[in-house]
């Protein structure tokens, strides 16, 4: 990542009055007689030609647990998937980025693993440390979390949220909250916590909450020229988007029988015309996790590979032929160099 942009002056992480509080609050959950934001109806507006001096750009990095929908929200904000998603928990093991270059705005989002708080083996160590490298090197932070909900997890993720760094708090889920007037307590006790430039109640899954949230992220990016092409939506190898689109369809496909530390490698990636041939390695630590995956005659695997083959095509916009092949590696999980060797930082 880029070293951290240059902070605007009014982009301070100061918490808002109470009057601002109340305001804020009337706003997110939509009471009458609350004025609503400049963006709340805006479309999305791509980018135009806009001269270097009047561009805006920023790093933003989403946190949260595990499983609190960190990468939906990033692949809906990007507008294409760029970060894979499943129910279980450690699917994210990689900074990842994604950009959307929206008028004058490029927004650079960072998606993050989820802090882990149990199993302190090297690739959890890894995962953490990723997640404290980019809260310390971002214009923005954006905390998600389930709205009305607050754990010991989130807490552990809260606690390593920089002062200096402004923090907009994203209630996720928000369409499943039933009784909304009862989230206002709950959001005045959020900021009893930490210093929260916003609130944002919101479902990654709806498309107007989408659109509203880049005009609320928008003032706390500084002035300064794009970093990366109008039209670019991640900064990731398609070598790397092919291992992460298996390791998606590897644990949805799998549940929870398979253990989170199995992993993808990619074995070779050729390109021919309008054709792509990907071998990958599905890595496991047993014995048995290896019959796991390759199923009954072998109709998981395929499917794993079918379906990842669907989605790769449909990310590229081309054929792709996919070989897929399982090894068992016994405790790559707590062996830091054979962490380092598959790809993790």
């Amino acid at each position: 990542m880029s070293p951290k942009s240059p902070k605007p002056a009014d982009a301070t992480n100061t918490a808002p009055t109470d009057p601002d509080l109340e305001a804020m609050l009337a706003r997110a959950l939509g009471q009458p007689g609350a004025e609503p934001t400049p963006a709340d109806d805006a479309p999305v507006a791509e980018a135009e030609v806009v001269p270097p001096e009047a561009q805006h750009c920023g790093f933003i990095a989403i946190v949260g647990k595990p499983n609190v929908g960190k990468s939906t929200l990033m692949n809906a904000l990007v507008g294409q998937k760029v970060s894979i998603t499943s129910r279980k928990a450690q699917t994210t093991r990689h900074r990842i980025t994604g950009m959307r270059t929206v008028n004058a705005t490029q927004f650079v989002f960072v998606d993050t693993p989820g802090f882990q708080t149990r199993h302190g083996n090297a690739l959890n160590k890894s995962l953490n440390k990723t997640v404290v490298g980019a809260v310390n090197d971002v214009d923005l932070i954006v905390f998600v979390v389930e709205a009305g909900h607050f754990n010991l997890a989130d807490a552990k993720v809260l606690s390593l949220l920089p002062a200096n760094v402004p923090a907009i708090l994203v209630a996720n889920k928000f369409d499943l909250v039933h009784r909304r007037g009862e989230l206002a307590p709950w959001l005045r006790s959020m900021q009893e916590r930490h210093a929260f430039a916003e609130y944002v109640p919101m479902s990654a899954k709806n498309p107007r909450d989408v659109s509203r949230f880049f005009g609320i992220c928008e003032k706390y990016l500084p002035q300064q020229p794009w970093m990366f092409d109008a039209e670019a939506l991640t900064d990731r190898s398609e070598r790397f988007m092919a291992a992460e689109m298996v390791r998606e369809k590897l644990f949805r496909l799998t549940g929870d029988e398979l253990p989170y530390t199995s992993t993808v490698v990619i074995d070779k990636f050729e390109e021919d015309g309008n054709l792509k041939r990907v071998a990958a390695t599905i890595v496991v630590e047993r014995d048995g996790h290896k019959g796991m995956v390759i199923g009954d005659r072998g109709e998981k695997l395929k499917r794993i590979g079918t379906e990842a083959r669907i989605e790769l095509e449909k990310l590229w916009g081309c054929k792709v032929f996919l070989e897929l092949w399982v090894k068992v590696r016994s405790g790559w999980a707590d062996d830091e160099a054979r962490v380092r060797s598959f790809g993790y930082e």
